[in-house]
């Protein structure tokens, strides 16, 4: 019986313990609305607080816009010094590779910008980008297709008329 007593007390105990908890937390939940609604200067404290969280969440995406455009400018300057084939049936084959490299990545959730580059490289060798473009914008998910349109705008040896460079440049935005 002493052993029963002692289970008993240890669970009223853990019992107490967790309802003081709840009515410490409800007290204090209580407690802030009350200074929220009627302190004009803790508002003001709250908004300053949000204030500068919402600028430092705006800053870390501006600083990963910028990390991920200058990763997208080397990549595109890294294919082209690496070259790409020149003989039709070389091309070919480069070509076929880099599309199947590119929509692989698309399945399996590879680095988007990866996986743009792969498609990016096989409209290099393409003989036609307009049409090539054309088929991408029906075919490849749009934060792909994004990231081809920055990579086609770093390199102006990419012949495309102003008008699908304009459908672009929307894509982008």
């Amino acid at each position: 019986m002493a052993s029963q007593n002692q289970q008993i007390s240890t669970s009223t105990v853990i019992l107490a313990t967790a309802g003081t908890l709840a009515a410490g937390a409800l007290a204090y939940a209580v407690y802030f609305d009350y200074r929220r609604r009627s302190d004009p200067e803790f508002r003001k404290s709250l908004k300053k607080q949000h204030k500068k969280v919402s600028k430092a969440k705006e800053e870390e995406a501006k600083a990963a816009e910028k990390g991920q455009k200058e990763r997208i400018k080397q990549a595109v300057e890294e294919a082209n010094e690496e070259g790409f084939p020149r003989d039709p049936e070389e091309t070919e084959g480069y070509f076929m590779q880099e599309v199947a490299r590119g929509e692989g990545m698309c399945q399996d959730g590879s680095d988007p910008v990866d996986a743009a580059l792969c498609f990016y490289k096989a409209l290099k060798v393409y003989p036609q980008p307009r049409e090539l473009i054309t088929i991408y914008d029906k075919t490849v998910p749009k934060p792909i297709l994004d990231i081809l349109a920055e990579m086609i705008a770093v390199d102006p040896s990419i012949s495309v008329s102003s008008s699908t460079a304009g459908a672009d440049s929307s894509n982008v935005e």
